[in-house]
């Protein structure tokens, strides 16, 4: 087995600093293809991206509730927090990028890919070299040079083995204000706990419950809560069936899902500004919603130091960025084959 990267505290900081980057930069793609979806079709889609993206919501948290506990501060604010679609996850896998695009086959299979079960295929190791030639690879390690991981999975596995030998090594390292926790009280998804970490079990028991969100406990369909894992949500959209308890993971056996992959708007894959005409009122109405979004994302950064009662008005305005959506997707971009506009997610001094 590699060796662990993780040897002190700014080590673990740097990778739970990268941790809250790739759960973010999950989000403008779920909402891109969730918004896509024209009103009143494909309610079963919908559903699933829609709770898939609260949840990731739930997971930026619990990493600023482990950040917080160790006396580090959460900032999804600075350069280069916000990917530039097409982008890699976070900023390191080979074997495939992540687009902002409309509900779609392509999309799914995406999606699939973010959440995939853990270990490579035929491999033991948990850390893979890039030019091993084992692929695919995923989420490089933010100490390591050229090593990266199979699945996201695998990157939590790897800060909870670190976080155990840090606080085996510095005794102090819970000093974090309990203050800046978020409790239950201030975040509640449906799906999924907050965990206000104050130890090593807590915070490893809230980085756990992230990768078994979105995989399945020990890659199975469902996570510790008994709730089916994105993985296999996004599975029922391409298996055309929902998952009954008991199935295999190839092999639902419950009711039938439909996806009527012709009732989306068709838009731009991962428009940029510079498809937008100058001068244009789409091209407005995308600096704008970009402001929004960076706005934001200023206020989880305010929740997560200190407010944690803004985070509630956070998550709601998630889905208050629900017009600036369809002011763009719903309309054609100029010079675009019939294309459709949608958002850039450029925002000044964040996205590189």
């Amino acid at each position: 087995m590699t060796a662990s990267t993780i040897d002190n505290r700014d080590d673990l900081i740097s990778y739970l600093h990268t941790a809250m980057a790739l759960e973010h930069a999950t989000i403008p793609p779920y909402l891109t293809a969730y918004y896509s979806i024209r009103s009143t079709t494909n309610s079963d889609a919908a559903h699933i991206i829609r709770v898939v993206a609260v949840e990731e919501m739930l997971h930026l948290t619990l990493v600023a509730n482990v950040l917080n506990a160790i006396g580090a501060k959460p900032d999804l604010t600075g350069p280069g927090f916000v990917p530039s679609y097409p982008a890699y996850l976070p900023d390191g896998e080979d074997d495939f990028t992540v687009d902002l695009r409309s509900l779609s086959p392509e999309a799914v299979e995406t999606f699939c890919k973010i959440e995939r079960p853990r270990r490579a295929p035929g491999s033991g190791e948990r850390l893979l070299s890039a030019g091993d030639g084992a692929s695919p690879l995923l989420v490089t390690s933010p100490t390591a040079e050229k090593l990266r991981f199979y699945s996201i999975g695998e990157f939590y596995a790897e800060i909870i083995e670190g976080l155990g030998k840090v606080a085996a090594d510095e005794p102090g390292l819970f000093c974090g204000s309990p203050d800046r926790q978020v409790g239950r009280e201030y975040f509640y998804s449906g799906g999924g706990e907050v965990i206000v970490v104050s130890d090593l079990e807590s915070a490893c028991r809230a980085l756990s419950s992230i990768a078994d969100q979105g995989e399945g406990l020990d890659s199975g369909l469902y996570n510790a809560e008994g709730e089916l894992a994105h993985y296999h949500r996004f599975r029922q959209l391409q298996l055309g069936r929902y998952y009954e308890v008991g199935d295999a993971p190839d092999a639902p056996s419950g009711a039938a899902l439909s996806v009527a992959w012709d009732q989306v708007y068709p838009v731009k894959v991962s428009a940029r500004l510079a498809d937008y005409p100058e001068g244009s009122e789409l091209i407005a109405v995308a600096r704008e919603f970009n402001a929004d979004y960076g706005a934001f994302l200023a206020l989880l950064t305010r929740a997560f130091n200190g407010r944690p009662d803004l985070l509630q008005e956070a998550v709601r305005g998630m889905f208050r960025l629900r017009d600036g959506f369809n002011r763009l997707i719903c309309n054609p971009l100029p010079g675009s084959d019939g294309l459709h506009a949608a958002p850039t997610f450029e925002i000044p001094g964040v996205t590189p």
